[in-house]
C-alpha cells in the first residue's frame, strides 16, 4: 500500500525511456548547434549593439535624478 506523501518507486523501463529521452535531447541540441553555430553566433555583435542602448535605459535607474534638489530643500528647510 502506498503512503500518502511517497513518490512510487519507478520501474527499469520508466528510467530507461528517461534515458533514451536525455541522449535523444543531447543528440538533438548537438547537431542544432553544429548545424547553426553560423547564423547564431553572426547574431552576436547586433546583440552586443542592441545591449548597450538597453543598459544605459535600465541601469540610470539608480542615479536618483532630481532626488538632490528635493534632499537639499529639504536639509535648507530643516535649519
Amino acid at each position: 500500500m502506498e503512503q500518502h506523501g511517497q513518490e512510487p518507486e519507478t520501474g527499469p523501463m520508466e528510467r530507461r525511456a528517461k534515458i533514451v529521452w536525455i541522449v535523444f535531447a543531447a543528440i538533438a541540441v548537438f547537431y542544432l548547434w553544429t548545424e547553426h553555430r553560423a547564423h547564431l553566433l553572426g547574431v552576436l555583435p547586433f546583440l552586443l549593439v542592441l545591449a548597450c542602448p538597453l543598459m544605459h535605459v535600465f541601469m540610470h535607474g539608480g542615479h536618483g535624478h532630481g532626488e538632490g534638489d528635493r534632499k537639499h530643500r529639504d536639509e535648507e528647510a530643516n535649519k
